[in-house]
């Protein structure tokens, strides 16, 4: 069973990171391994406009399981976005074991 839009089956091997919240997503990031993320990084940043774009045309009122799990997907993209790109490791550097604890997140 599919748990993304059927255009974006290629993306299921990273159904793990559609994740529904900031906290989730980062603790996810923290246990992952940079091949990982590098992993997940390659395959869906290239489809990140044609995502967004598909995501517009939904309206968020009863959005279906499939595309909140596409919203989700990206949204860790974003988490994993820095450690990849910049510091090309899952924490922070240099933060020791400073935490950010988020107490509101937007809901679709």
């Amino acid at each position: 069973m599919s748990v993304l839009p059927a255009a974006f089956a290629d993306l299921e091997e990273f159904a793990d990171w559609a994740l529904p919240s900031e906290g989730d997503r980062y603790a996810k990031r923290l246990a992952s391994t940079m091949d990982e993320l590098q992993h997940f990084y390659d395959v869906a940043f290239p489809r990140l406009t044609e995502s967004t774009d598909y995501l517009k045309s939904v309206p968020l009122e009863g959005i279906s399981d499939e595309d909140r799990n596409l919203l989700w997907l990206f949204s860790s993209l974003v988490t994993v976005s820095f450690p990849v790109e910049v510091w090309r490791q899952p924490r922070v550097p240099e933060s020791g074991a400073a935490s950010v604890d988020v107490v509101v997140e937007p809901v679709p």
